[in-house]
């Protein structure tokens, strides 16, 4: 959780917020995903997290990668924004969220993979018919709009 949205917390407690996130869906050279086993909600998503108060969503999306996974982005292209009922999502401690998502394509980067600890268990690159069916919820509308771009169904 940022500290924008973890100083919100403290006045508003587990009340919907809008918030906004960026997303990086990290892509290596033979078409595979890079996924992340979230910690809090135990299921595979990709690597974003909230924007921070006057933060370039690029930069958020870069921080937010290199935080999780220890890469860093080269080229990141616009993929889309999500937002509507599919992104809503209430997390497991109860917090109420509906969440905009900027997401990014990154099949440029450089770096070690490292578990960011405190937020993520796992990290591992997953085939395309090989992806994982226990997808964080905000997520599933994100990979099923990826694999419908490349021409697979979801």
């Amino acid at each position: 959780m940022t500290g924008y949205i973890a100083g919100l917390r403290k006045v508003v407690g587990r009340t919907c917020l809008i918030q906004c996130g960026a997303t990086v869906i990290v892509v290596d050279d033979k078409g595979e995903l890079l996924m992340q086993r979230r910690k809090d909600n135990n299921c595979w998503g990709f690597h974003g997290g909230g924007i921070e108060p006057n933060e370039i969503v690029e930069d958020a999306a870069r921080r937010e990668l290199y935080e999780e996974t220890g890469l860093v982005a080269g080229k990141l292209e616009l993929f889309g924004v999500f937002s509507g009922p599919d992104m809503h999502y209430i997390y497991p401690n109860g917090d109420e969220v509906s969440n905009i998502d900027i997401v990014y394509i990154c099949n440029s980067y450089s770096g070690d993979l490292k578990v960011q600890e405190s937020e993520v268990t796992e990290l591992r690159f997953f085939a395309l018919a090989e992806l994982p069916e226990d997808i964080s919820p905000p997520q599933k509308k994100v990979l099923r709009s990826y694999l419908e771009s490349l021409g697979n169904s979801a």
